[in-house]
């Protein structure tokens, strides 16, 4: 059984090349090749590449192992830990509980 492509807005798209583009950095940056990482993370060197280039179609889990596999797995913590609008729509209700 196949999936849907996700459908994204141009918008949320440049997020997830601004994503793809920094683990390429990460990358370059330990001198590791694709293969290298493709290996480390148990992920075919296409996969890798789709994540480098931030593909809406690749498994957050795959982009997780990508991380893990340059020991940026911590990364993951920070999404959505600073949920502001939730924490104002939050800060409402108790207000209106006095």
């Amino acid at each position: 059984m196949r999936t849907k492509k996700p459908i994204l807005f141009p918008k949320h798209k440049k997020i997830l090349e601004v994503v793809g583009e920094n683990i390429k950095l990460a990358r370059k940056r330990r001198e590791l090749t694709i293969m290298q990482i493709s290996e480390r993370a148990g992920l075919n060197r296409n996969t890798v590449a789709s994540i480098e280039k931030g593909s809406p179609n690749v498994s957050m889990g795959a982009y997780f192992n990508v991380l893990r596999a340059m020991n940026l797995q911590g990364d993951f913590y920070k999404l959505a830990a600073d949920d502001e609008f939730g924490k104002k729509l939050q800060d409402l209700n108790l207000l209106k509980g006095q």
